[in-house]
């Protein structure tokens, strides 16, 4: 094994033993105590920290990997729930994914939670005009007289901004490749 396989193996391994019992317990909560997709999840949340190591503080990782993991079942629901039941269940409660509305509220504050965070990583020229353009729906012309930058300019931070965004996203877990 080389010096890098080595070093990320033990990064993964120290990780795991800090966080993979947590992570698990939380899990397993999520999905209703579905042991063999508890384990699934936890583990592409685990592969998922290994892919973003060398921004990941070991001391720090554990409500990225918190979040990750909940993403990754939020995902999974929404896979199942996009698809067309094959055959009819005989009542709501008997499906793994069953649901109130409390848990659904839930989701989406956590939703605008990570997109505030997100937006608090940007740069404060593209967070204004991606607020602009997409919160307050004011076009590009009059997003430029409002901030006082040409057109192009509001084009181009709406451009980065959005790429910027979607980075941060992805850093933490939010959204993939």
């Amino acid at each position: 094994m080389d010096h890098a396989s080595a070093r990320d193996s033990e990064f993964v391994r120290s990780l795991y033993s800090r966080y993979g019992r947590s992570v698990l317990t939380r899990v397993l909560g999520l999905v209703h105590g579905d042991y063999q997709r508890a384990e699934d999840i936890v583990q592409e949340t685990f592969l998922r920290a290994w892919q973003h190591q060398d921004s990941l503080d070991l001391d720090r990782a554990g409500p990225w990997l918190h979040t990750v993991s909940h993403n990754l079942v939020v995902s999974a629901y929404r896979k199942v729930k996009a698809r067309p039941a094959e055959s009819p269940l005989p009542d709501e409660e008997a499906g793994d994914w069953a649901r109130g509305d409390g848990d659904q509220e839930l989701d989406r504050m956590l939703e605008r939670w990570q997109m505030l965070e997100a937006m608090r990583g940007l740069r404060p020229e593209h967070r204004a005009v991606l607020i602009e353009v997409y919160y307050l729906r004011r076009t590009v012309a009059e997003t430029a007289e409002h901030l006082g930058v040409p057109l192009g300019t509001v084009k181009s931070r709406c451009y980065y901004g959005l790429r910027a965004l979607r980075n941060v996203l992805e850093e933490r877990g939010v959204t993939s490749r």
